[in-house]
């Protein structure tokens, strides 16, 4: 196809410009624009109402209540510490592990139990922790209420680890990185203020699953990447390995007859109303292979560009062999980052499962473990497939130059 205008990427190395062709730019900002309607069309259709987390609480009875009426949650400080005494008490010697914790509003210290792990994690005089006061129908022992361990404050920690991961972060990508950021926060409010509430509301998964990401890579790629061709072609590949890994894992559940309920949370949130849990699960395919398929498109896209500038008269076909000979290589360490990423997050699961005396074949067939090996397949063959449809179209989009 003919080349049109000259494009100039924007990545900061970038000197030359690169040829576009027009009939390949016209069809991909147009593939993109159809992308975006049907993206802020979704939006409007499946927006949930303001009230969709009480609603779904008082569908779920008793256990959509966090905690009982006149249930709080204070806060205190810790004053002593007791030691684990084993033999007294519980069996673990979790009847002596004890803390005095000093509630603000009460005359002296209230003593609360606690399991011997908390003890074991270091917490000491003067941390802070809060508290479940449940009030008594009445007066015992002078006391109008009882208190019990409910979690250890963590702010300060979160805190100071965020701002450090901001500092490296901006310092070492400089704009980028604050670019980068902004996406990201972005993306935490679509699925914190849309899709949970959409899910919770009862539309369907994998089609919010889609519109999330979809809205999400909008954002994020070109807040962080810039406004170009370029980018555009890395969001094109992203949005059709979007597509694929959903539709995989549509049939990848079905056919291994999933329930997507493999926790005592989701048995909770079954309780909630009418929820199609597998739709769920497929929701949950998507977005967990967000982050490494936008990673994959993003430098298959810069990868032709850049031997695109360097190689202005080779051939699309030179080109395309050129830039997979880099995707294989990117293939390869993402399928590792998928893999370590699950085993690191499920260590404890995998350990439990580890000790039963049956086969791993036989193990492999338990939901808990069926589940995670599908989500790591499902995303891992959607990524390897955005790797070529990626390349295809950015060799398409960067034509070689027209002789002079």
């Amino acid at each position: 196809m003919g080349a049109g205008h000259s494009h100039r990427a924007t990545s900061d190395s970038d000197a030359d410009p690169v040829s576009v062709g027009t009939t390949a730019r016209t069809v991909l900002l147009a593939g993109l624009g159809i992308s975006l309607f049907a993206t802020l069309i979704a939006l409007v259709v499946w927006w949930p109402p303001s009230d969709v987390a009480e609603r779904a609480a008082e569908s779920g009875g008793a256990a959509g209540q966090f905690a009982a009426p006149g249930v709080t949650f204070p806060s205190g400080e810790i004053v002593s510490v007791s030691e684990p005494c084993p033999g007294l008490g519980l069996p673990d010697g979790s009847g002596c592990s004890e803390l005095q914790v000093q509630v603000e509003g009460e005359d002296k210290p209230v003593a609360v139990q606690v399991p011997p792990e908390v003890l074991d994690s270091g917490i000491g005089k003067g941390d802070h922790v809060e508290l479940l006061r449940t009030p008594t129908p009445e007066a015992e022992n002078g006391e109008e209420a009882s208190y019990s361990y409910f979690a250890t404050e963590r702010n300060g920690t979160l805190i100071w680890l965020t701002l450090f991961f901001v500092v490296v972060v901006v310092s070492i990508a400089r704009w980028r990185g604050v670019f980068a950021i902004f996406g990201l926060a972005f993306g935490g409010l679509v699925v914190w203020w849309w899709m949970l509430p959409a899910l919770l509301d009862g539309s369907p998964g994998v089609g919010v699953a889609l519109t999330s990401a979809a809205a999400i890579m909008f954002v994020v790629l070109y807040t962080t990447h810039g406004f170009s061709l370029r980018t555009s072609t890395a969001l094109a590949g992203t949005l059709v390995g979007i597509v694929l890994t959903a539709g995989i894992g549509v049939i990848a559940i079905g056919d291994a007859h999933l329930t997507g309920i493999s926790d005592e949370s989701g048995a909770i949130l079954s309780t909630f109303g009418a929820l199609d849990f597998q739709a769920l699960l497929g929701c949950a395919l998507v977005i967990a292979g967000l982050g490494v398929l936008n990673d994959v498109t993003i430098t298959q896209a810069s990868a032709v560009w850049e031997l695109r500038s360097v190689s202005p008269h080779a051939s699309r076909g030179e080109v395309f062999a050129s830039a997979m000979r880099i995707g294989r290589d990117h293939i390869a360490s993402t399928i590792y980052t998928i893999v370590f990423a699950y085993v690191g997050t499920a260590l404890i699961l995998l350990m439990l499962l580890r000790v039963y005396d049956r086969p791993l074949i036989d193990l492999l067939s338990t939901e808990q473990l069926a589940e995670e090996v599908i989500r790591t397949l499902v995303t891992s063959v959607g990524l390897v497939l955005a790797v070529p449809i990626t390349t295809g179209l950015a060799t398409l989009v960067a034509s070689p130059a027209r002789p002079d």
